[in-house]
């Protein structure tokens, strides 16, 4: 690689979900930022938690850096090594997390932790869970290792290791299958942040920092950081690039950022400052409404929160008022929930929301969704737009609203998840990424009837 710089970096994986990938990225980033390395955070897929909380974690010492999703199945391969490079360049570390297993993509290996891995040329750290294992990790390291030989397995470190007795038991099972042993992670109560039904805690009474120092410090105890570091080398070029920057005209986007609403993809709300001025407010605190040129929600937890953002009626009433009169308005999955009319609980309790959208939302009797989507708008936008859905609720009533989308799963399978549009206000269960489709925000915002 011409004109680039050595850097350090490295993608964490693991043979399966629940091995500890996240606990383990929280831990590493707290404990090198700590040591006064810059870190900057990835996650592969379209997670939106893990970046939060990675976020957290990166923050100290008064340096703060976001995470940033990398998915070789919503984007390009182009883009994503443009976002990597581009975030990289300032910093000093590049920890990536992965998702799922290591070759766990969208159809196979396509979108996974290891096409992004040889896509930007990281060394991978295996995280194995060895509760009830013990030299039956060699074959499986063994396997991980030989199965695609482009990928580079520089390492393993072992989670919820017994004693240090089980641990040499691991150790020589690792040498043996031809991978570097890196330490290990005793069983404790620190490495477990308490789950919500999307995903991890997030609610606002739960301590993360000091829950991610507490594990920056148990991992200390017994990872091999420095060698780690050793094994961790990549190279950056100094000139990655970057986006060109949009014409804003004074536009102003405000976009809802409260407990209720936070589960955002870094890179839209950076491609959204291009075309205006970003400022943020609460629709469960704050009492207006700013002046904007468009109002964006992202998902959230707005059924944790229904009875406070049921009792801010003053600007629950703004938002009805600025959708009814033509504003535009961009609402995904919770974001989606608050602009409709009601809200229905487990419990049955009901809670009236915006009433910008006809349709009605409900947690009872509702099943996971999950899965990436494909998205094409029938008239005015021409480009494919892809993204993921997320969510337990479900639309109960959807009044005389008709998607003005085709929508289909990653197989091109049709779906029946909708892009529902009233006058100005389009609103879906889908969690878009358009951090490559920079003229999204554009046709939303040239879109007004």
């Amino acid at each position: 690689m011409k004109n680039s710089q050595y850097k350090k970096g490295f993608l964490l994986a693991a043979p399966s979900s629940g091995s500890g990938k996240t606990t383990l990225t929280l831990a590493l980033i707290r404990l090198l930022a700590k040591r006064g390395l810059e870190v900057q955070p990835f996650k592969c897929g379209p997670d939106y938690l893990d970046t939060w909380l990675h976020s957290i974690a990166a923050s100290w010492g008064g340096v703060h850096h976001s995470s940033i999703n990398l998915d070789s199945w919503m984007a390009s391969k182009e883009h994503v090594q443009e976002l990597f490079f581009r975030y990289s360049t300032d910093a000093d570390l590049s920890i990536v997390e992965g998702v799922m297993g290591l070759f766990d993509g969208a159809e196979k290996a396509e979108g996974s932790s290891a096409e992004i891995a040889k896509l930007l040329n990281l060394p991978v750290i295996m995280v194995v869970n060895a509760k009830s294992m013990a030299y039956s990790a060699a074959p499986l390291l063994h396997g991980f290792r030989t199965f695609d030989p482009g990928l580079n397995l520089a390492g393993v470190i072992f989670n919820e290791v017994n004693t240090p007795s089980h641990y040499r038991y691991l150790e020589a099972a690792a040498r043996d299958a031809g991978v570097e042993p890196l330490g290990y992670l005793p069983r404790s109560d620190i490495m477990k942040i308490s789950e919500r039904h999307l995903g991890l805690n997030i609610s606002p009474g739960y301590d993360y920092d000091g829950q991610i120092t507490g594990m920056a410090e148990h991992l200390e105890k017994t990872v091999e950081i420095e060698r780690l570091l050793e094994l961790s080398n990549i190279k950056i070029p100094h000139s990655p690039g970057g986006r060109v920057s949009a014409e804003s005209g004074g536009r102003v986007i405000a976009v809802a950022r409260d407990e209720a609403f936070n589960f955002f993809y870094q890179e839209n709300l950076e491609l959204l400052k291009e075309y205006g001025k970003v400022v943020f407010f609460s629709p469960m605190d704050n009492s207006e409404l700013p002046p904007a040129d468009m109002l964006y929600f992202a998902g959230g937890y707005p059924e944790l929160y229904a009875e406070k953002l049921s009792a801010n009626s003053a600007m629950r009433s703004q938002i009805e008022s600025y959708c009814r009169n033509g504003g535009i308005a961009y609402a995904e999955c919770g974001g989606m929930m608050y602009l409709g009319n009601t809200i229905t609980l487990k419990d049955g309790s009901v809670y009236p929301m915006c009433g910008a959208v006809d349709l009605d939302t409900t947690m009872q009797g509702a099943k996971m969704t999950l899965g990436y989507r494909k998205l094409s708008v029938k008239n005015g936008y021409t480009r494919e737009l892809r993204g993921h859905e997320f969510h337990y609720s479900r639309i109960s009533r959807s009044g005389e609203l008709h998607s003005i989308a085709t929508i289909t799963n990653a197989r091109d399978m049709e779906s029946d998840t909708a892009l529902f549009r009233k006058n100005n206000t389009f609103v879906s269960y889908l969690h878009l990424y358009w951090g490559e489709r920079r003229d999204f925000p554009q046709f939303l915002l040239n879109s007004k009837l």
